[in-house]
Order: structure tokens, then sequence, then C-alpha cells
């Protein structure tokens, strides 16, 4: 069996086979996990050594233009919060001897490049909250010009026939634009090497762990409770997949646990006003950063930012089967790309004018009922139901399978989705650029149409004074969560 990624449909973009993942030792590569601190650095400081600073880290840094123009507002869910896409990858550093091969733990990799880490950082509008949200590289998603393949796969595929690194950070980017229904604002990304001097720089890192952990192929070694990793260590512990129980995404938790972990060193008084500490760090960074902004900018928005108040999430999967496109074994993790939209709602939170609108009369909302639950007949049923609370309905239809129901909508019809989630309870709306029109999708959580009820008996003995009761909102059964959010920046966090 081979993980290596590959497409479903005819190649467009010509070129060399995807890079395969399946050997021993292929290092996976990480973010930086101190971007936030390094980068706040140059504003929290003050007078000649923070120009010196600034200085030092931009001169070093490749800027790329990652960010293909303008979304338009209606399409950005998010408003004015800002999405980084914080991606690490698996390059070597060029003629590397077999010993500094060996201190990474890895070996070479014949010149090919993928990106193993790819993180969101949500960062809400006044920099107070973020959240990390988790894409895994072996998630089977549709790569633009390409077809089906791994996630990791999409910045190979953009740096192909000239596209060079900012051909593969547009595609990446949008692809998981596509996938997440985000805006991507900023993008920086990391080498293997670069995480590694970074990390040799701040020194031990403490961590800890419900249950030992041992893989000979990333090099971790370590026992239950808690540790202290130097930089080798540390990169053995966050490219960790084998000997998890749930491999690539038990390996995102290890990413966000050590990125938050390491924040709330690099976010520290004994760090960041330490200038000896903050020149070696900013040497060892420069020359591993890509990015498309100017460092001032990026921290400006960072710098509110406590390692406290770092959610991490991991997006919503359905498995990871093996799969067989054209007839090669390939191990994915399938990634609920229904439902997806709603996970980023849960944390994002709903856009402005879903919130301000008043729900539309039924009559005049035309919607359209769509199965992904697996259930037979259960959109034909839930659209009879609606019909009989005043609905227009259209024929129903077929989805892919989704965990979660949810009310599809386009930009200006927020009063007609607001009129079908009030009848839908625990139903998430959310707004959706191909869509045309309302759609309800019927999700594994048993969510549906809430039949009219019928009216209640009069009170047996009522006080001719009495108050009535308050009525129950239709829609008064709360949301689910769309993710099991963390908080890994807390102090006394174990994960398994």
């Amino acid at each position: 069996m081979t993980s290596e990624p590959r497409e479903t449909t005819v190649r467009r973009r010509g070129g060399a086979v995807p890079p395969r993942h399946g050997r021993q030792k292929r290092g996976a590569g990480v973010v930086f996990p101190a971007v936030a601190g390094v980068l706040t650095m140059a504003l929290l400081l003050s007078g000649g050594y923070a120009a010196y600073a600034y200085n030092r880290l931009s001169g070093g840094v490749t800027r790329i233009d990652a960010i293909a123009g303008n979304t338009p507002a209606k399409d950005d869910v998010d408003g004015t919060a800002q999405n980084i896409l914080l991606v690490g990858d698996d390059h070597r550093p060029d003629n590397a001897t077999p010993e500094q091969m060996a201190e990474l733990s890895t070996e070479s990799d014949g010149g090919a490049t993928n990106t193993d880490t790819m993180i969101v950082l949500h960062i809400n509008a006044d920099g107070t909250q973020a959240t990390m949200m988790s894409f895994p590289r072996d998630s089977w998603v549709d790569i633009p010009g390409v077809g089906k393949g791994k996630l990791n796969s999409a910045f190979h595929y953009g740096t192909l026939n000239g596209g060079g690194d900012t051909g593969g950070a547009k595609l990446l980017i949008q692809t998981i634009q596509d996938l997440s229904g985000l805006t991507i604002d900023h993008y920086v990304r990391v080498s293997l090497l670069g995480f590694y001097q970074v990390v040799k720089e701040l020194g031990p890192v403490q961590v800890c762990l419900n249950q030992a952990a041992k893989d000979k192929d990333s090099g971790v070694d370590l026992p239950a409770g808690l540790s202290t990793l130097d930089a080798k260590q540390a990169l053995s512990f966050v490219r960790q997949r084998k000997g998890l129980p749930n491999g690539d995404l038990d390996r995102s938790v290890r990413q966000q646990y050590f990125l938050s972990q390491e924040a709330r060193k690099v976010l520290s008084a004994g760090t960041l006003l330490n200038p000896v500490k903050m020149g070696n760090i900013l040497g060892a960074v420069g020359g591993s950063i890509q990015t498309d902004t100017d460092l001032i900018s990026l921290a400006s928005q960072l710098r509110n930012l406590r390692p406290a108040n770092i959610q991490s999430a991991t997006i919503p999967t359905l498995g990871t089967p093996t799969i067989y496109p054209n007839g090669y074994a390939v191990s994915i993790v399938e990634v609920d790309t229904v439902g997806l939209p709603a996970f980023v709602q849960g944390l994002v939170g709903e856009p402005e004018a879903y919130t301000k609108a008043a729900a539309a009369q039924p009559a005049s909302t035309t919607v359209t009922v769509l199965n992904g639950s697996g259930t037979t007949g259960a959109a034909t049923n839930a659209g009879g139901v609606l019909s009989a609370r005043g609905f227009q309905v259209g024929a129903p239809g077929s989805s892919d399978t989704t965990k979660t129901t949810l009310v599809r909508y386009p930009a200006g019809m927020e009063a007609q989705a607001k009129a079908v989630a009030a009848v839908v309870p625990g139903a998430v709306a959310v707004r959706s650029t191909t869509v045309t029109g309302v759609q309800l999708v019927l999700g594994t959580d048993g969510k549906t149409v809430q039949p009219v009820a019928a009216a209640p008996a009069p009170a047996a003995s009522a006080a001719p004074d009495a108050e009535p009761a308050p009525a129950q909102s239709e829609s008064s059964e709360p949301a689910p969560s769309s993710t099991d959010v963390k908080s890994y920046g807390k102090d006394g966090v174990c994960i398994n």
C-alpha cells in the first residue's frame, strides 16, 4: 500500500508524478511555532533595538505574491477578522550532510516539497482571540485544475510549469478557500530546518503525555507524564504519526499542542525582553520564512494575543479509509466537505447580515431538501413537513454524507434561510457562494423539520388573572458544536 496522492481526473498541468509519502523517516514539516511572539517583539520593544531587530528579521524574509486579489465583502464570511495560513513544509537543507539529516531525524528527499502542516490561524477583529484550524495533510480534496488529491500535494502541483513557490502558494490557498469558505488574508510558510533552528534557540520545552509514545520513523521516544524536549525531540514529537490511534488526525493534535506551549514560552517576559535571545531567534528565523506581507502589518494584528486565548480545532472528518483511485491503494482522511462550512461558522460566528435579518414568512420562502443523512426517504419526508408548514418546496435531492444538518443560502437570502432554520431545531445556517437558493441539507445528526404542533388542550383550572406561560421557541434547542475545540495553551494540559 502507498499513501501517495493520486488524481482521479486527468491532470491538466503536466509535470512530475506527485511526491511519495510512504518512505521511512520522511520528514513531516511543521509550522513555525513562534510567529506571533517573534513578530510582536518589534512592537513591544522600543528605541534603536526595535528598529535593529525588525531590520534583521525582515531582511532575510522572502516576500511572495501569494494572495490573489480581494474577495468581495459579501463573500467574506468573517468580515474584518483575519485568517493567516501557516504552512510547514518538508524541504531539507540543500547539500545537507548525513550528520545534519540525522540531527533532523530524517533523510534526503530528492528535492520534493510538500506542505505537511497546514493551519489557518483565525484572529478575531480586535486581535484578542484566535483559533488554530488544522487541515490534515492526507485530506482527500478537490484541487483546482488537478482533480482529487491529498491536500499536501496542492502546493507541489502549483509549482509545476514555472509556477514556482508563488504558484504553489496560490494553488494551496485556493484549495483551502474552496474547501472551507474562508478568505485567506495572509500566508506564512516555514521550512523543516527553520522550525528546528528556532526551537533550538528557544531552548527546552515541556510537554505532557497521558501515555508513553515511541516511533522509530519520527524518532519520538517519550514516557507518560511530563517531558522536557530539546529541538531534536521537539521535531520528532510533532512529526509522529505512526503509533497514534488516529494517525494524521492525532498528529494535528500534537502540532496544535506544541504550538500553544511554544507560544507561552515565546510570549513570556524572559524571552521577549532578552535582547541576546531574541537576536539569536531572529537570526534563525529570517531565511526560513516566506510571506505575502510586511512583518509590522502582521505583528500589529497579533500584538494583543495571549496563549490562553488561542484555541485549537481540526476540520470535521468522516474517517480514514483506504481508497483505490486508478487501481492504487491510497490511505486518506475523508473530509466532511458538506458540513465544513458549519464547522467554520461555529468558530468564526454568524455573518452580521444573518444575525440582523428577520425571518421571512414560509409562503415567501422556497427551499430544496437534500439528503446527506444516509437514511432513505429522509429528504422526501422533511419536504412534506415543510409543505405542511406553508413553505414552497422543490424536488428533493441527495448530498454527500455529512454529520451536520445545515441550511445553505446565498448572500441576500438571509431572511428566507432564517425561516427554514427556525423550524429545524439544531440546524446551522451557513452562507455559501455555490448555491443560488435556500437548501436544507439533512445530516447524520438526526436533525429534521419539526412538525406543526397540535393545538394544546385548555388548562383544566387556571386562575382568571394568571399570566400565560412563555412560548417555547421552535429553535430553542442549541445548535451542536461543529468541532471539539481545545485550549492547549493553558498550564497543566496533557494530551494522548
